[in-house]
């Protein structure tokens, strides 16, 4: 800009000097004086440009410098911490070293005993496996006993069910044998006593006359009082259809002197049980195949005494009652 105004002042000069110089001249210095005109306008004006850039590059130099000196604040606070944490690891890794060292003295001293710990354990770890060895085996046999007790439960479980049936069917039986001698005990009730007796026993009824009751000494023909109780018995076995009969005669020990049909005692039991079957048969409908007449002589006497009144007792002849077992040999079978 400096230059600009010198070389004006030079031209206004060189003007004054030349004021006399031809017409052409003149015009000359005209034109070169517009063009510096020019110049000097566009100079200013890149003047002014160059004043504006310069102001903002001051003021984004000065923005600069503030940040510089932030950066410098934080790098010297960075820089402090850093200092801090170096200090401090180099402490860290010092007790890192003394413990280390410590932790390497006392290895070497528990050496001794770290191998005597180490031979136990291995030790325990080998019994350890050998009892979860005994234990697989020992589970293994459980195993093979629960099976084992589950079959044995199951079959249990049946045969408490067989039992409970076959219960069941012999407190029928008892029942039927506890109602049978009620109605005979009932129907027989103005014999009892008189050469006739009613006991029960092994799930059976024993209807026990007396010879006196019966028979003549020596006879197989019934008489009157002894037909009329056998009447009485005959009805009360027609309506108990279940009932299996034994009819048993049963004499004394005195040798029977043989005549006629009757050679010895063994006959006379026998003729007597049969003649008692004929009066039940002739005098109800009870079923013949229910009936067995059987002889047993003098070989199972009451009383073994050998006095008149024992003789009197073992003259007998018996009628066992006995329930039909059809329906427990059915369960029997069935199971």
């Amino acid at each position: 800009m400096k230059n600009g105004i010198k070389y004006f002042t030079v031209l206004l000069l060189s003007t004054a000097l030349f004021s006399c110089v031809p017409q052409r001249k003149l015009e000359e210095e005209q034109a070169k004086r517009d063009n510096c005109e020019k110049e000097l306008a566009a100079l200013k004006t890149s003047s002014q440009g160059c004043d504006t850039k310069l102001n903002e590059a001051t003021t984004k130099l000065i923005e600069g410098e503030k940040i510089v000196a932030g950066l410098k604040k934080d790098t010297s606070i960075t820089g402090t911490s850093y200092r801090n944490l170096t200090a401090k690891y180099d402490k860290l890794n010092q007790i890192n070293e003394q413990l280390l060292d410590k932790y390497n003295r006392l290895l070497e001293g528990n050496l001794a005993d770290t191998k005597k710990i180490s031979g136990e354990l291995q030790g325990t770890q080998e019994q350890l496996l050998k009892k979860q060895d005994e234990l697989k085996q020992l589970e293994a046999q459980l195993n093979v006993q629960k099976k084992n007790l589950d079959a044995l439960t199951a079959e249990l479980q049946k045969r408490e069910a067989r039992v409970a049936e076959l219960e069941g069917v012999l407190k029928k039986k008892d029942e039927a044998v506890n109602d049978l001698k009620k109605k005979l005990s009932d129907a027989l009730f103005g014999f009892e006593g008189k050469g006739l007796t009613i006991t029960q026993k092994n799930g059976k009824v024993y209807v026990s006359m007396e010879e006196s009751l019966l028979f003549a000494s020596g006879s197989t023909t019934v008489e009157t009082k002894g037909v009329d109780a056998l009447k009485k018995v005959a009805k009360v076995l027609e309506q108990n259809t279940d009932i299996n009969i034994l009819i048993e005669g049963h004499t004394d020990d005195v040798p029977m002197i043989g005549k006629g049909d009757i050679k010895d005692n063994w006959d006379l039991s026998v003729m007597r049980a049969t003649s008692i079957v004929k009066i039940i048969t002739k005098n109800s409908t009870v079923d013949p195949r229910r009936l067995t007449a059987a002889g047993r002589g003098e070989y199972f006497p009451i009383d073994p005494v050998k006095t008149t009144d024992a003789r009197k007792k073992n003259r007998r002849t018996e009628i066992i009652l006995t329930p039909k077992l059809d329906e427990l040999f059915k369960v029997l079978e069935t199971n």
